[in-house]
């Protein structure tokens, strides 16, 4: 029975697919600039604002009907944040103690972006269709470095750092994808794409504890808005 349905919505989706003017397949590509913050869940942690990042990469639509598609594709995503928090350091190589204070991270990560998402887009009048999309991307972590600013306890003074910081962040991230867009058709198969993405995080992108009260895990999640700007063929 379960094998009988499988065939049913397979030969539904083919024979869709057969006398659809829409092509079965479309693939393109995107650049897009972003604007990413982190929030923090733990205990005395704050953001700290905005950092604009960047992305490009290629897109694919896999056609159901006239109207709705699976887009997916893949991208290289350059976001990150600012968070503000205790920590401790080790000032002077003679010290055998460490100072506690607060650190202003700005956190620059690179990730490998893998989205599902479902695309429902309107009939076209005037070379120009509009359509929403929703769904889910996966995230690789392929870089983190971090631009640090220590300032101690009772001090006025800042210690800046910058340095690698891939072994504080999660290697992997997940997210809930929404987004609104237009197409403007350039002849029957090739268009413009200009749309607007909200990335909400769903997964914690920290990796670590806190180096004053080991009792706090360190948990956050990534959130950034992307312009996007692309060609399908």
């Amino acid at each position: 029975m379960k094998r009988n349905i499988l065939l049913a919505i397979i030969l539904v989706f083919g024979m869709n697919s057969l006398f659809s003017q829409v092509k079965p397949f479309r693939f393109g590509v995107k650049v897009a600039p972003d604007f990413s913050w982190i929030s923090p869940d733990t205990k005395d942690y704050e953001n700290d604002g905005m950092v604009p990042g960047f992305s490009w990469g290629f897109l694919a639509d896999i056609t159901l009907t006239d109207n709705y598609f699976v887009k997916t594709g893949f991208s290289v995503d350059y976001v990150g944040g600012k968070l503000t928090y205790p920590h401790s350091m080790l000032l002077d190589e003679s010290q055998s103690a460490l100072t506690a204070g607060t650190l202003k991270r700005k956190y620059s990560l690179r990730y490998l972006e893998i989205p599902a998402t479902i695309k429902m887009r309107t009939n076209q009048f005037n070379n120009m269709a509009f359509y929403g999309e929703i769904g889910f991307g996966g995230y690789f972590n392929l870089k983190a470095k971090g631009k640090d600013e220590f300032t101690p306890d009772g001090s006025s003074t800042v210690v800046s750092d910058d340095g690698d910081i891939k072994d504080e962040i999660s290697f992997m991230r997940a997210s809930m994808i929404v987004g609104a867009g237009m197409e403007y058709f350039i002849d029957e198969s090739t268009s413009l794409i200009f749309s607007v993405d909200f990335n909400n995080g769903l997964t914690n992108v920290l990796n670590g504890k806190n180096n004053i009260d080991a009792s706090l895990n360190e948990r956050a999640q990534l959130y950034y808005f992307q312009l996007n700007v692309g060609v399908m063929f």
